[in-house]
């Protein structure tokens, strides 16, 4: 039963992706409408489903335990990146790319995939949550991912700017989650027609997403797919390894039953779209992450409902 409800949870979500795609496909969209839709949602609505979440659904005295919680996802996203970054030297894969590999291996889609489907699995309570796995998987990323991507490419050695990682870290929608985190601590009251206007606003991040993931799909490249060792490696890293060593760190965490389930559910999401444009940028193999980001948001279908049922069975 729980594992039926979370397919259905989820088929709205893929619905929209695959309208996103047709429309790709018909020419309504192309790479400037995919910019315009992240730009949409990173930059205004996100911000506004952040501010807006956590007015109306956390109290003070709950900022502590959330606390708690940001640190388990730093635990377990960076225990993961770790295991990932010497199983790529143990296996004998490409060490040329072995930042590049780590970082698909650890890092999800918590936004634009993570944010819609726990909605969809867990209701609006679970976006305070989804957010903080957000922070820590963001912040990680862009210091200590972004450093040995970069690192992969021997030209760019040197070259990291933790003021650029920090203008990554401090993004729009956390900026929102913190406006409203400070609202809660000095008890300000926000003005109905303030929340509803961000309510409003937020609610547009749900199909936005999912319109820019079918376009990202689309426009991905697979005619030089080779289902090879290195993409079983990912797959069964992002899928299935990830997911079990965030199971395991919140053994060691007294978190409430919903965050855990959301964190579970984050770790186990598609590859996260950052990746492909980082190694884009930095002349890295793009080829990789723009596979895996395809092929992870088309199993998602089948790895969250699993999930789903397995913190059910856990938490």
């Amino acid at each position: 039963m729980v594992f039926l409800k979370g397919i259905e949870s989820i088929l709205p979500i893929v619905f929209i992706i695959i309208i996103g795609y047709v429309l790709a496909m018909k020419k309504w969209f192309d790479e400037d409408a995919s910019e315009l839709f992240s730009k949409l949602v990173v930059k205004i609505s996100l911000p506004a489903l952040m501010f807006y979440t956590v007015v109306e659904n956390l109290q003070k005295n709950q900022l502590l335990h959330m606390i708690l919680g940001l640190i388990a996802a730093f635990v377990s996203i960076f225990a993961s990146y770790t295991i990932a970054y010497f199983l790529v030297i143990f296996l004998k894969l490409d060490r040329k790319k072995i930042g590049l590999f780590s970082a698909i291996f650890a890092f999800s889609n918590t936004i634009f995939v993570g944010l819609p489907i726990n909605q969809a699995l867990f209701g609006n309570k679970a976006v305070p949550y989804v957010l903080l796995y957000y922070v820590a998987n963001t912040t990680l990323f862009w210091t200590m991912g972004l450093y040995n991507i970069r690192k992969d490419v021997e030209s760019s050695q040197g070259n990291f700017s933790l003021y650029q990682a920090f203008k990554k870290i401090f993004s729009p929608p956390l900026l929102g989650y913190l406006m409203g985190i400070f609202f809660i601590l000095i008890g300000f009251k926000t003005p109905q027609f303030i929340a509803d206007t961000a309510k409003y606003i937020g609610q547009l991040t749900t199909p936005l997403s999912m319109i820019f993931i079918g376009i990202s799909i689309y426009l991905t490249d697979l005619k030089d797919f080779k289902f090879d060792n290195t993409v079983v490696f990912l797959l069964l890293g992002r899928s299935i390894i990830t997911p079990l060593i965030t199971i395991l760190v919140l053994h060691f965490f007294k978190l409430n039953v919903l965050m855990e389930k959301v964190f579970v559910i984050q770790s186990a999401l598609p590859v996260m779209t950052q990746i492909a444009i980082v190694a884009h940028a930095y002349n890295s193999d793009q080829k990789y992450p723009s596979i895996m980001i395809a092929a992870t948001n088309l199993l998602s279908l089948f790895v969250v409902p699993l999930y789903m049922y397995i913190t059910s069975e856990l938490f």
